[in-house]
């Protein structure tokens, strides 16, 4: 008898995400004797402990069809919900929940602490003897899940479409700051990444050949703000103007810094941002020519954004979710779906698996090879890494009366079976 499978999605966000949700539907679609009904799990972990399951089977053919260009997670919902050691009564639910609607299958689509709790949810699946298929499907637009070799996985979906991101913002300050350097000679630009830099790395696909005055500041560049100050002036002596990417997690100090439920730094929501601290340090030191800094903060446009999906990245982020539900098919519990480089000069990839314990709470990070000798720049090699991942071009986004079409599920919701459940740490503050 065919089994139901529950998909759900946890962290932040990407452009991509939701292609990688199709990927799933889509494919358990074509194996009717295999998967009964497709329950998305309504904000994550969390819905699947409140018994909140969207039923994804019931959905028009067309709303998921449009998920492919539907960005973030608006569909059906994500979460920072953490299931904990401690956590006893959270994981009996999730238990309770699983049996209560025959569900036989898992999937959860994140970044390494979501690949933790898909981890802990197959663990937790054999200690009770519950016949469970637990699948991680990769998704960070941060690209730090797996290892430093990248031999777990090459990349996750959502990189490239906010490579692609930071390349178009790069070109298009470029263009600002050449127009208005005589008034505003630098313009400080902050990029996405807590402390590993691959986004803020992106930059440079900008200017691959290196003619404009860019510099880039990693969290892992080792430069201090009094270095900064003195290459930014460097800069404006030979060229009059300097534009600075620079890492959320760009050490400048305390800045009041918040923190999610994972414990990771929520930078974008600190009290000063590092580019208002740069700025404010240069202005306040005085600049080597007329005029004065300017900075820009985007927010969680570099993860939203459709209009910058990498087509690449739709294209992988779909297989992956494929993937993952071809992993369940065949009884594969306690892996991940990974994307690997084949070697060569040519860009392309295969699919395969590796074991959620080993990128549960995995953090890879920006190869120390791949930082210039001057800390402010990222080599060619890394051009060669990223390069293959943005794409040639733009994403068609479907339009009615000129606004974006977007994937609009009905909210069609399983009937609950078990008593309102309140999640561990929402109720006791673990």
């Amino acid at each position: 008898m065919p089994k139901n499978l529950i998909v759900a999605q946890s962290g932040g966000p990407t452009p991509v995400i939701n292609s990688s949700l199709r990927g799933v539907i889509e494919t358990c679609r074509a194996f009717p004797d295999v998967f009964g009904k497709v329950y998305a799990g309504w904000h994550g972990i969390e819905g699947v402990l409140k018994e909140e399951l969207l039923d994804l089977s019931a959905q028009d053919e067309e709303e998921v069809a449009l998920l492919r260009y539907t960005p973030a997670a608006g569909s059906i919902g994500t979460c920072r919900y953490k299931l904990k050691p401690g956590q006893d009564e959270d994981f009996e639910r999730v238990v309770e929940v699983l049996k209560a609607h025959d569900v036989g299958y898992f999937l959860y689509i994140g970044g390494n602490d979501s690949m933790d709790t898909a981890h802990k949810v197959s663990e937790l699946a054999n200690a009770q003897g519950l016949d469970l298929v637990a699948v991680g499907v990769p998704k960070t637009i941060d690209n730090d899940v797996g290892d430093s070799e990248f031999k777990l996985i090459d990349h996750t979906p959502g990189y490239g479409s906010v490579a692609r991101y930071w390349m178009g913002v790069v070109q298009n300050a470029n263009e600002e700051n050449a127009g208005s350097s005589p008034a505003d000679p630098v313009l400080v630009l902050q990029a996405m990444g807590r402390k590993i830099g691959y986004i803020p790395a992106a930059a440079r696909l900008a200017d691959p050949k290196r003619e404009i005055p860019l510099q880039i500041y990693l969290a892992e560049s080792g430069v201090t703000p009094d270095e900064m100050c003195d290459r930014v002036a460097d800069q404006l002596r030979s060229d009059g103007r300097c534009i600075i990417v620079v890492s959320e997690g760009f050490d400048m100090g305390d800045l009041g810094i918040s923190r999610d439920n994972f414990g990771h730094a929520q930078y974008g929501a600190s009290k000063t941002t590092v580019a208002q601290q740069v700025v404010s340090m240069l202005n306040d030191r005085e600049l080597p020519v007329a005029g004065a800094a300017r900075g820009q903060v985007p927010g969680t446009d570099q993860r939203d954004t459709c209009t910058y999906a990498s087509i690449v990245d739709l294209d992988e982020a779909y297989r992956l979710g494929q993937q993952a539900v071809l992993l369940a098919k065949d009884g594969e519990s306690g892996y991940m779906s990974t994307i690997l480089r084949n070697p060569g000069p040519i860009y392309s990839v295969r699919y395969d698996k590796v074991p959620l314990g080993d990128v549960a709470n995995s953090e890879r990070t920006f190869p120390e090879a791949w930082i210039s000798e001057n800390r402010i720049d990222v080599s060619d090699d890394f051009l060669d890494y990223v390069h293959p991942l943005v794409g040639e071009d733009w994403a068609s986004v479907p339009l009615v009366n000129g606004r974006q079409r977007f994937t609009r599920f009905s909210p069609l919701f399983a009937e609950s079976q078990l008593p309102p459940y309140v999640p561990q740490t929402l109720r006791d503050g673990i």
